[in-house]
């Protein structure tokens, strides 16, 4: 079996249609099912079993024998969440309890890290494990995702495979119930078929001039390829980055949606909420060479072609992935 957790989630939900497309049927879908807002994401999904994140560690040490692999994605992602000891639950000491169990029980695992935790990148974006223990994450997401990669470096005790990937900044489908989360991508189609505009942060730095931030955008089918690409490989073990490896603006953003809707391009700035402000990053860019030095050889999708799939064959359907 196969585990994923965050399976009702954006990118675990779209890495379960990818392992259906490919004739895997024997999953077991981990993730807080309590709420309808994300059913539409797993019901028409092919799977073994649904497990409740908080049931799931005592199932975990019943019937691990019958798990082969875990995908562990499944994680509060709010980076505006302040509830330090939410987050150390759920980010922090349940990842623990998963890599733990998957030591003392010899199964593979991937799991998520964050490009949050390079924080405003005073020690760059390379995915060197030797710099993790001085990175300064922006926020509290970002320190919980950050503590546990400096935890999985520190163990003696490994799984028999293990990677952790950074992920940078993920758009595409199944993201339509993270609310104040969901990518600029879906805010910004929304904001242009209801208001034909598209709402942008203005820059609260005299070097970046509004709309000039920097962000690396990822594909969500691109960071399934290479979760399934480790699912295959299983050789090479550590963290790694997950990104394009280049930053595009969020002005080459806007401008990739109008394009898409082959709209007039029309920008309302608006200040960067304060309670986020001071936690904003103006610039990420993933070093993909890590990678790249393995043996990914795949090329990532560019922006523009990226938000035009997403555009054109999910957000106008109203369509999951």
């Amino acid at each position: 079996m196969i585990i994923i957790t965050g399976a009702a989630g954006f990118i675990g939900s779209c890495l379960v249609r990818r392992l259906n497309d490919a004739g895997y049927y024997n999953l077991g879908l981990v993730d807080d099912f309590s709420s309808e807002r994300k059913k539409e994401n797993y019901a028409s999904k092919k799977f073994l079993n649904i497990i409740q994140r908080s049931e799931f560690i005592d199932w975990f040490d019943l019937q691990h024998d019958s798990i082969d692999f875990i995908f562990h994605l499944g994680a509060r992602t709010n980076t505006a969440e302040f509830n330090v000891s939410l987050l150390n639950d759920l980010n922090l000491n349940y990842s623990k309890e998963i890599f733990t169990r998957c030591a003392k029980y010899k199964i593979p695992i991937v799991y998520a890290s964050s490009a949050a935790t390079y924080g405003a990148g005073e020690f760059g974006y390379d995915d060197n494990h030797s710099i993790i223990p001085s990175l300064q994450p922006l926020n509290p997401y970002g320190v919980s995702k950050n503590e546990f990669d400096k935890w999985v470096l520190q163990q003696n005790q490994l799984p028999p495979f293990w990677i952790g990937l950074k992920f940078f900044n993920v758009y595409g489908p199944n993201e339509y119930h993270k609310a104040r989360m969901a990518s600029v991508i879906f805010h910004g189609y929304n904001q242009i078929k209801e208001e034909g505009k598209i709402k942008l942060f203005r820059s609260h730095k005299a070097e970046y001039n509004d709309g000039m931030q920097q962000r690396d955008f990822i594909y969500v089918k691109d960071v399934v390829d290479v979760l399934l690409w480790f699912f295959n490989e299983q050789k090479h073990k550590g963290i790694y980055n997950l990104g394009t490896g280049q930053a595009r603006t969020f002005i080459d953003l806007s401008n990739s949606i109008f394009n898409a809707l082959n709209l007039k391009h029309e920008i309302e700035w608006t200040d960067i909420p304060t309670d986020i402000r001071d936690k904003y990053q103006y610039f990420t860019e993933a070093k993909m060479e890590k990678l790249r030095s393995i043996g990914y050889i795949k090329p990532f999708t560019s922006l523009e072609d990226g938000v035009k799939d997403y555009v054109l064959n999910y957000l106008e359907g109203k369509k999951i992935m």
